[in-house]
């Protein structure tokens, strides 16, 4: 009988019907860890698995297949050996963090934290007023996304998705991976494209290759008044170098990872000015879970049906 583990609490209902002969166990949040785990052969990765990992390992010896909850496989890295084949849930989380991703680019485009700050002042500045009477306003001018040139570092199925919402709005998009294929360009290019980007997303994944691939002189080259948004992992960015950067006032920044991450309360990101932060959200939205796991319960049946598994990847890229 093969075997499944998945952490306590999922929404089993939301895998659909599964084969007979498929043994599903529970793993607990704490506690002791359940009998004859060396017979699973299907893990589930969430963060649950993830606080419990280091007494996991050694103890699934039967492991075939591991699928991440997550669009990031990096944190499977433990789990990489020879007969076990890593899944990641592309196509879960593309809506959700594309949507966060455009937020936080029009925002910051927008200058909306500044304006925000303001109304705590109980200050209102008249733009429109100072523009008519040749002064330059408080904030601004205010740049929209129409001709802006945005840069997508990582240019997989989240990648894809952004650029589907940004064009609409007019921005210019161009995409970049480490394969190059039509309308992509390859990572070598980043040294003629960077100082072009009026915003740079970074979605690549994190690989030692990746490893603060946002350095200081990669800061040093975007332009005046350039958007860096990360939604993939904080390590792709030197974080020393970004905070310089942003107390220069050059650039502004939106981030929903950081490293280290969590942030601890100390770290002077959280007082760097021109940062948008939130806490690694972007793709919890109401409803991922039941998606996850319908993609779960596709995977599960492949596996005990002997098909080829779907979303399978490399913590090396």
């Amino acid at each position: 009988m093969k075997a499944a583990l998945l952490p306590a609490g999922a929404p089993v209902a939301a895998l659909g019907e599964l084969p007979a002969g498929l043994d599903l166990v529970e793993l607990p949040g704490a506690g002791p860890l359940p009998a004859g785990l060396d017979r699973i052969g299907f893990l589930v990765f969430a963060l649950l698995v993830g606080r419990r990992l280091g007494d996991l390992v050694p103890r699934l010896t039967g492991l075939e297949v591991v699928q991440s909850l997550y669009a990031g496989v990096d944190p499977l890295r433990p789990l990489a050996r020879d007969g076990v084949t890593l899944c990641n849930a592309a196509g879960v989380h593309d809506g959700p963090v594309a949507e966060w991703i455009v937020a936080v680019t029009l925002a910051l485009r927008r200058r909306l934290p500044d304006f925000d700050d303001r109304r705590r002042a109980h200050r209102w500045d008249d733009a429109n007023l100072a523009m008519a009477e040749g002064r330059a306003p408080a904030i601004g001018p205010l740049p929209d996304l129409r001709g802006a040139r945005v840069l997508i570092v990582g240019h997989g199925s989240i990648g894809r998705a952004t650029q589907r919402l940004l064009e609409p709005f007019g921005a210019v998009v161009t995409g970049v991976a480490r394969r190059p294929r039509p309308g992509v360009r390859p990572v070598d290019d980043l040294p003629e494209l960077v100082p072009q980007a009026d915003v740079v997303v970074l979605l690549a994944p994190h690989t030692p290759d990746t490893e603060h691939l946002v350095d200081a002189a990669f800061l040093a080259a975007l332009r005046p008044g350039a958007v860096l948004v990360n939604a993939a992992r904080g390590a792709l960015v030197d974080t020393g170098a970004l905070v310089a950067a942003l107390r220069e006032g050059r650039i502004r920044a939106a981030l929903d990872v950081t490293d280290p991450e969590p942030l601890p309360p100390d770290h002077p990101l959280w007082d760097a000015p021109g940062l948008l932060l939130t806490p690694h959200v972007a793709g919890s939205v109401d409803g991922w879970e039941e998606r996850a796991y319908r993609l779960v319960g596709d995977q599960l049946r492949r596996w005990v049906g002997g098909e080829p598994l779907v979303n399978v990847r490399s913590v090396d890229g």
